[in-house]
């Protein structure tokens, strides 16, 4: 007994001895980027696929020993898909329990709030660790692989940073992100009053996408959109800049005139009352709670102040001063601050 304790302590700490210190992964790295070893593994891999694919990457020379040697620190059923940096030289032990925390490349994408649909689109087109399936696909038939029922995809990606793994297919951020707005539109909108003139969550998203572009500071949201909402309560015309500049498209030159607001389009709130068709941007959760829990406040008006803020008014006089002030500089006849 003694004598097979003996050979059984040999055997194990040979083994072990060849799985942390012989080196499987080559001296030389096979990326440019970085000195590392890069390989990549499938999802749903089993372990005698994992130990091909790395063999197949130049990984060790036997697939029989990345097997044995995972079954031997119990990894074997632990191996995590994606795409790895493996320390040239390493040893098979190292690589396994590398591959085993998941400890691989990782991508990301932000999506900012405010962004138009243009900017995404061109954005997740441009990213060079996606595998570009959507791209030249047109809104209707994205729209269809998401299976979302929409007039547009204006509005419908909730902003944040999306972690994904290399070459990922483009369509898995839209998915997440159209996901994650869903979610959050249908908790925002079980919060509604019962007296706001939103009809519906996609009309809070509409006007959460005008707060976003009409904020300059974060704390003005909720005046801005009791503003919107007390003009939608009054039926006026919200006359917002923003909705013009979205009309007007991509190639708007940054030079808002008055021929502009004259021109009409579903998104020329002077001419129309009520929301435009379409929300003008990608809202943040902040301005989608704000279109559902305004200020209490009876403005009607605002106008920039010129750090940020914005300035409200209740009637037309008074943010007639306030436009004299702050935009043509005149000095007011009353006191704004009162």
């Amino acid at each position: 007994m003694k004598s097979y304790l003996l050979w059984l302590i040999a055997i194990l700490s040979l083994t072990y001895g060849l799985i942390f210190l012989l080196p499987v992964v080559p001296r030389e790295p096979n990326i440019t980027e970085a000195p590392a070893y890069k390989v990549k593994i499938k999802p749903q891999s089993s372990l005698a696929s994992v130990a091909s694919q790395l063999q197949e990457q130049g990984i060790g020379s036997f697939s029989l020993f990345t097997q044995i040697s995972a079954r031997a620190l119990f990894l074997g059923s632990k191996l995590k898909p994606g795409t790895y940096l493996l320390p040239t030289g390493a040893s098979a032990g190292k690589m396994l329990l590398q591959i085993a925390r998941g400890d691989r490349v990782r991508e990301s994408i932000a999506i900012i709030p405010g962004m138009t649909i243009w900017q995404l689109r061109d954005a997740i087109d441009k990213h060079p660790a996606l595998i570009h399936q959507t791209k030249g696909l047109g809104s209707k038939e994205l729209l269809q692989s998401l299976n979302l029922n929409y007039p547009g995809l204006e509005g419908i990606f909730l902003p944040d940073t999306y972690i994904f793994d290399p070459e990922e297919p483009d369509i898995n951020i839209y998915r997440r992100a159209s996901q994650a707005m869903q979610k959050q539109l249908s908790q925002v909108w079980d919060q509604r009053e019962a007296k706001s003139p939103l009809k519906s969550p996609y009309e809070m998203l509409i006007l959460s996408s005008i707060i976003e572009k009409e904020t300059g500071r974060a704390s003005d949201r909720g005046q801005v959109s009791a503003v919107f909402l007390n003009r939608l309560s009054k039926g006026m015309p919200l006359q917002t800049d923003p909705t013009i500049i979205y009309g007007i498209g991509p190639h708007f030159d940054g030079n808002l005139r008055k021929a502009d607001l004259r021109r009409d389009s579903p998104y020329n709130t002077y001419m129309h009352k009520g929301l435009p068709p379409t929300p003008i941007a990608m809202p943040s959760q902040e301005s989608i709670l704000a279109a559902i829990k305004p200020a209490q406040s009876e403005a009607l008006f605002f106008v920039a102040r010129g750090d940020g803020s914005s300035h409200f008014s209740s009637n037309l006089s008074d943010h007639e001063h306030a436009v004299n002030r702050f935009q043509r500089k005149v000095s007011p006849k009353t006191d704004l601050n009162k």
